[in-house]
């Protein structure tokens, strides 16, 4: 691990499927970060409570319909200046209040690539960094 991805911190990736849960972790290793991934709601709570994270990369559903929203919530109490994006269906009105609601930094449809996820979190925490966040 380099003394970059170090700098660029920690993420937690919550998704329920596998396949997009290693791609979302293979593609934040690659833009530097180190990650943690959790596949269900039990798992990520217990992750909350043994690591410091600087982002998460949050499924809008992990069990039931929205719950990841909640997840987002608890992360965001925890980690106030951590970076919070969460994967949603579509941006609808409803995703938009839940953001807003759950303090998420950004909404990403389920069709946005890895890699475009994972470097707009990498490029928050180096903003982070560097004390250019607003």
């Amino acid at each position: 691990m380099t003394a970059t991805a170090q700098h660029r911190g920690l993420a937690l990736v919550v998704h329920p499927s596998l396949e997009r849960a290693t791609a979302l972790h293979n593609a934040c290793v690659e833009a530097g970060m180190r990650t943690v991934v959790a596949r269900d709601l039990p798992t990520a709570l217990l992750m909350l409570s043994q690591h410091v994270f600087d982002a998460a990369i949050v499924s809008a559903t992990i069990s039931e319909h929205a719950d990841g929203w909640s997840l987002a919530a608890v992360f965001r109490m925890i980690f106030p200046g951590a970076f919070v994006a969460v994967l949603a269906p579509e941006r609808s009105l409803e995703a938009l209040k839940n953001a807003i609601n759950s303090g998420a930094d950004q909404i990403f449809e389920c069709e946005t690539t890895d890699d475009e996820i994972a470097r707009a979190a990498a490029a928050r925490l180096v903003k982070a960094a560097s004390g250019s966040v607003q």
